[in-house]
């Protein structure tokens, strides 16, 4: 069976009217849906249905995840196909989770509008790939606050007619193309952090309630969009990719974690600077860093970049001022091998991207930047 015989076989036993009883055929075909295997889904990715608790939901659906992303729908982003309540449309949508945010702004107009906002924020990552047909948020057609919320959290959506639903080719396409935008979407996600000033909320780490106060670590850390790009250049288009600001941004949740402050705000040209009180001295240290994408692994551009800049920061815009000459840091997309070692003789410390997290030089490790 494929995705469209799953989605018609939904469509025709499913009432809410039955509740949520192992024997009630809609639900059992739902809860079957994570333990099925012939359902054509891309490469590592798993799907889930959902008709309710408690009670049965008014609005059915089911969850497609990839777990490098995400395995849970309570938050982060994740796949759904999810059907109005009337079950005469299914809409595949790029989602947003919306139960962790309950506790915060409860589930009125209050979470819609905190996601609506953000996903217009995400939506301009996959702006400049949009498919015909595909539109902002489904219509669910319940007035409940699950299925509003649903539709305000939507990035995208591809909404099907259950009676005129596309060929299993087609349902297909579609949902490696949403299964791409996910991957693309979900940097976005855990890289930006925003202040919603109605409900004062400050979305700041991936998975926790923290609120950015005056002697928040992160209250002067506003990395710049991560998100791709056009640029057009000698009458061709080009797509450019925001490593760099990934870079940074992803660099930014880890070191705060360490107890250090990172500051990108009014810091321009530099990259990002660093800040922990110590003890020792009764002053503010500073650390300079410079943020580089490793290419094609090979790091030896990169470094001569970084060196170059780092000097240049630390000169004009520290000793020619007065100020206390900064320790000095270069950051890597990837490690940057031997060059560790001939930055270390030269005073700068390196760090870089590994799968497992952060890794570094004997410096950084010093100072409790990495493991």
């Amino acid at each position: 069976m494929g995705i469209r015989d799953l989605l018609l076989e939904i469509a025709r036993t499913y009432d809410a009217s039955k509740g949520t009883r192992v024997e009630v055929a809609g639900q059992r075909v739902l809860r079957e849906v994570e333990g099925r295997t012939d359902l054509p889904l891309p490469t590592a990715l798993f799907a889930k249905g959902y008709g309710g608790q408690t009670s049965a939901a008014a609005t059915p659906w089911i969850g497609v995840f990839d777990p490098e992303i995400n395995s849970s729908a309570r938050e982060g982003l994740y796949l759904a196909y999810i059907f109005s309540a009337d079950l005469r449309t299914v809409s595949l949508t790029l989602q947003q989770g919306i139960t962790h945010l309950e506790h915060r702004l409860g589930k009125g107009q209050a979470r819609q509008d905190h996601l609506r906002r953000q996903a217009a924020r995400l939506r301009r990552v996959v702006a400049i790939q949009r498919r015909n047909e595909w539109v902002d948020e489904p219509e669910l057609r319940h007035g409940a606050a699950r299925p509003k919320a649903y539709e305000a959290a939507s990035v995208i959506a591809r909404q099907y007619d259950v009676d005129n639903l596309p060929q299993e080719t087609v349902l297909g396409d579609d949902l490696v193309y949403a299964a791409d935008a996910l991957k693309r979407t979900s940097v976005a996600e855990r890289l930006w952090w925003f202040e919603d000033a109605e409900s004062q909320l400050e979305v700041s780490y991936p998975s926790n309630d923290h609120v950015v106060s005056e002697s928040d670590p992160l209250a002067g850390f506003q990395p710049k969009d991560s998100s791709d790009y056009i640029a057009n250049i000698a009458a061709k288009q080009q797509i450019k990719r925001r490593r760099h600001e990934a870079l940074i941004a992803e660099f930014g949740l880890h070191i705060a974690l360490r107890g250090f402050t990172p500051r990108t705000k009014l810091m321009h040209p530099r990259d990002l600077i660093l800040r922990r009180q110590s003890e020792e001295r009764g002053a503010e240290d500073e650390w300079l860093v410079e943020a580089k994408v490793v290419r094609d692994g090979n790091p030896t551009e990169a470094v001569r970049h970084a060196v170059g800049q780092l000097f240049e920061y630390s000169h004009f815009l520290y000793l020619e001022r007065g100020r206390p000459e900064p320790h000095l840091i270069g950051l890597f997309t990837e490690d940057v091998g031997v060059y560790s070692g001939y930055l270390e003789q030269r005073g700068i410390a390196s760090i870089w991207q590994t799968p497992r997290g952060w890794d570094g030089s004997t410096s950084a490790s010093g100072w409790g930047m990495v493991r």
